[in-house]
Formats: C-alpha cells, structure tokens, sequence
C-alpha cells in the first residue's frame, strides 16, 4: 500500500469498467485448416488489416455442428495474422467448454450487424464496443474535433457523436464515431460511422484513399483502387440498404 505526502495510505491502483474495440471472427467450418486457407487468401493482398486487434470468435454459424473445433490451433492461427483472441460467443455447451480450456473467456450471446464482405467460409466482423450493436436514434448535433495528425496505430472513438479530423489520418489509423466521420484532409486509415447501428450516417473526406471503410457495421476493405473520379478527392461514403457506395463529394 503506498502513502502519498500527507501521510495517506492510497492503492496502487483502481479498478475502472472499460470498453474497448473488437474484432469478432464469425466462423462458418468447424476445421481450422480451412479456415487457415481462407485467411491467408483474404489477407494476401493486405497483410496489415490487422493490427493486434482483440478478437471474439463467434460460433453462430457453427454451434449446431457435431465436429469438434480445435480453439488452440485456432487461437495459434488468429495470433499468427496480429490478432489476440480474448473471448467466444454463441457456442453450443460443448464448444463453450472446450473454448474456455483453451483459455478464452465467455462473452455474453449476441448476434450482431455482420459484414457483407464474406470470404468463403471466413465472415470478418468488427463491433464497436463490445456490447450488442443495435439500431439507435442518430446522436445529437455535436462533435469531437481533432486538429492532429493520427498516425498508424492510434485511434479515435467519438461516442455519441460527429467526428470531425482536420489533419491526415494515416495507414494504419482508425476513426471511430457513433454519427458522422468528417475528415479534412487525407484519409488513408480506416473510418467507421454510425458504430452503434445508425444506418443514416456517413462518412466524408476532402482525400478519399482509404484502407477501410464501415457504416453501421457494413464494411467495405479496399484491396483495388478506387474510381479515379473517388481516388485523392472529395467524396462520401454512405449506405444503400445494406450496400455501401463510395461516391464524389459534390462541393458546388
């Protein structure tokens, strides 16, 4: 117990509830292998989508199979490609148990918005916080404002609210808001609006070179380059039905 210049016992420490970002991995085959297969082809054009991300792995679409699933080769794989698997949802008992041996904690059952973006029997998820994301009101009309420069690795959550970025957002950064993404300058990392399930949210850039792109849980990996009337200009990306479109940003 450590004592402070009054004389006052204080802790080393506090315990403090967080939330934090998470990337969920939906599996859809019970064999690791294939999935291995299905990874390495997703991530061969872009080795860096992950960054040491915290990953929940989500049997949903596999919890009624009878085939065991090997969780630590598994949780070997996802570490191989810098994810740090923490937790799994939507087993059957079996696989909760097997998967909570291998070290990972339970998380609560939740059926979250899913990406359109499927790779064969890989379904890349990332839900942001980690608690059930679901439809919201749009937040109100305030915002956070960045005049800094984000480089690869930070990260920027803008809860309840507008995000706006004057300066470059890096490869390899992220923009976060539960409303609208506006960034005035590059943008080259990855931005999500509308984190909490508002489909009405966008997201705009005076620079559009993005490496990803979400809007209410749909995602869109830029692996090709964009139209040349998008690609280093002002445009915006918005939602059509489940469909994310990445058009010019008509300034006149």
């Amino acid at each position: 117990m450590a004592v402070d210049s009054l004389g006052t016992a204080r802790s080393s420490f506090d315990l403090k509830s967080a939330q934090l970002p998470v990337m969920a991995v939906a599996v859809r085959d019970t064999q690791v292998n294939v999935i291995a297969q299905d990874l390495a082809q997703r991530l061969a054009n872009d080795p860096d989508f992950f960054d040491n991300d915290p990953v929940l792995i989500d049997l949903q679409h596999v919890q009624d199979s009878t085939d065991a699933i090997d969780f630590p080769r598994l949780i070997k794989l996802l570490k191989k490609h810098r994810t740090v698997p923490v937790a799994v949802c939507n087993g059957s008992a079996e696989q909760m148990a097997a998967a909570h041996a291998a070290g990972l904690m339970p998380a609560p059952d939740a059926h979250p918005m899913r990406t359109k973006e499927v790779v064969r029997e890989v379904e890349v998820i990332r839900e942001v916080p980690v608690e059930v994301i679901r439809e919201v009101p749009a937040p109100a009309a305030n915002a956070m404002i960045i005049d800094k420069p984000l480089r690869s690795g930070q990260q920027i959550y803008a809860k309840g609210c507008d995000l706006v970025v004057m300066a470059v957002v890096s490869y390899g950064a992220e923009v976060i808001a539960d409303g609208n993404v506006h960034v005035y300058a590059p943008l080259r990392g990855r931005a999500v609006a509308g984190a909490r399930g508002n489909a009405n949210a966008r997201i705009f850039s005076t620079c559009m070179e993005p490496q990803l792109l979400s809007i209410a849980g749909n995602y869109r990996a830029l692996e090709t380059d964009l139209p040349k009337d998008i690609a280093g200009k002002p445009a915006q990306a918005r939602l059509d039905g489940e469909k994310l479109i990445i058009e010019p940003l008509r300034l006149a």
